[in-house]
């Protein structure tokens, strides 16, 4: 569907002329030239995650005059990668799986040369470590882990007749059905305590940086379905490699950085109004449609207050430590682009990896890269403090000839890393908020890098089916 605009709306403004000039771009976008103090445009949407990207990039394919607003350096939220010395550090432990729906719909994999994990992974228990292999993809791996201490041979079937449950459901049943925590889904279908402690709960706590599972199961069976359908992988240029690729294909001038929001503001004396938005520096951008606030959970409450919106009681973020350490490639136990998991149930460190096992690119000629991962954000443990104990930890776990020679790189502290989906859940909101508003991002349906690309689309959905019926 195509909405049609005045031609007169622009999507850019850089002149400080008081005078208006119209002229036609590219894919049949307009712009038109006003003061530097007062803009206007189509959608303004606040936030260039990925949940932003995505809706930018709904809104160009429906020919829809925009700007997205960043208050940041570069787009991408929580999905940014540094370069620190050569090394590419991604903001956290983030993995890509293939299998996101919409995901494949909006990025081109082949352009981001995903790199592949193992399809499993190596647990650490009892001062080895045991191997749980995807049996489709390495099946000798699986036979010989049959018999190994992390779980029973009943627990493996268990793990395939999952995977068959999962794939004849379709998203929408998964992310709606009947929930319960994640812990009491696995105890339901039948897993052993062994196999949930030392294999789910460092697998699927790491990713939903949720150690004890308390994670709704409609979050589980989805990415229990994704993972059924593709790999594990890292961007060859850093899982910020994404939202550039997002924001590569949008108009020149529509995605303005370093720009903070202080208001969101309706003229009360129209019964059509549309919302504006009063920036940091006190330029106000007027939309014709609406806005779509893209920003993290405590921020989007913070623009909604004193809009008469209700407001939803948020359960506590789920948080993450990344610790990133070089080594030189002789000093790393092993060269296969395996996950490696506590299983142990001691100590601070969920998973670590390789990185460049993975991906030689994300070090420097020569180097390797080693990234290990906590739960929770440690706030009352320093810095140096935290490295210490993990170097501690690592030793034990690989030996001090090797981990001692390691050097620090950087610590992440991700306050909000996640947001918090235990029962009762909502994994498909209703974006509308109010008229000519939308609210998207990870919290609105599933936290994924998925949920965030859906909830983009949804958002400017939700704003053209308000525009429509507006006018009928």
């Amino acid at each position: 569907m195509t909405l049609s605009l005045s031609p007169s709306i622009p999507f850019s403004s850089s002149s400080s002329s008081s005078s208006l000039h119209s002229f036609s771009t590219k894919k049949n976008f307009s712009v038109r030239f006003q003061s530097q103090s007062h803009r206007q445009t189509g959608v303004i949407v606040i936030g260039a995650g990925l949940a932003g990207l995505a809706a930018a990039t709904k809104l160009k394919s429906e020919n829809i005059p925009f700007l997205l607003l960043e208050s940041s350096d570069g787009v991408g939220g929580r999905v940014r990668t540094d370069n620190v010395d050569g090394f590419l550090l991604d903001r956290g432990f983030q993995i890509f799986i293939t299998g996101y729906p919409e995901a494949q719909k909006l990025l081109d994999y082949q352009a981001l040369d995903l790199q592949k994990f193992y399809s499993g992974a190596r647990i650490y228990f009892d001062n080895q470590f045991h191997t749980v292999a995807d049996p489709l993809r390495h099946f000798s791996d699986a036979v010989q882990s049959l018999t190994n201490p992390i779980g029973s041979v009943i627990d493996k079937l268990l793990i395939a007749s999952t995977r068959i449950q999962v794939l004849t459901k379709s998203d929408d049943e998964i992310l709606s059905d009947n929930e319960v925590s994640t812990i009491d889904l696995l105890r339901r279908i039948g897993f052993s305590d062994s196999i949930i402690r030392r294999f789910f709960q460092p697998f699927f706590g790491g990713i939903f940086f949720d150690r004890e599972l308390e994670t709704t199961s409609r979050l589980f069976n989805f990415i229990f379905k994704c993972l059924a359908l593709g790999d594990n992988t890292l961007p060859a240029k850093g899982i910020g490699a994404i939202p550039n690729q997002l924001a590569a294909k949008l108009p020149p001038g529509t995605i303005l950085l370093n720009t903070k929001v202080a208001s969101i503001d309706f003229n009360e004396s129209s019964s059509n109004a549309t919302p504006s938005v009063t920036l940091q520096n006190g330029e106000i951008i007027n939309s014709e449609i609406g806005v779509i606030i893209v920003v993290e959970e405590p921020e989007a409450d913070k623009l909604l207050a004193g809009m008469n919106i209700k407001q939803v009681h948020r359960k506590p973020a789920r948080s993450t430590v990344c610790v990133y350490f070089s080594s030189d490639p002789d000093k790393i136990p092993v060269k296969d682009p395996a996950l490696f998991l506590n299983g142990s149930g001691k100590g601070i460190v969920n998973n670590m990896y390789f990185a460049t096992n993975v991906a030689t690119s994300y070090g420097p000629p020569g180097k390797a890269l080693v990234s290990v991962s906590l739960i929770g954000l440690f706030d009352e443990v320093s810095d140096d403090n935290l490295t210490d104990e993990i170097v501690k930890e690592m030793c034990d776990w690989f030996g001090d000839s090797m981990v001692k020679t390691w050097k620090h790189l950087r610590t992440y502290r991700v306050r909000f890393a996640q947001p918090n989906q235990c029962p009762p859940s909502d994994l498909m909101k209703n974006s509308k908020v109010g008229s000519g508003l939308s609210l998207c991002g990870d919290y609105m349906t599933s936290a994924t890098f998925d949920g965030a690309l859906v909830s983009g689309r949804k958002a400017v959905e939700a704003l053209i089916r308000d525009r429509v019926l507006s006018r009928v």
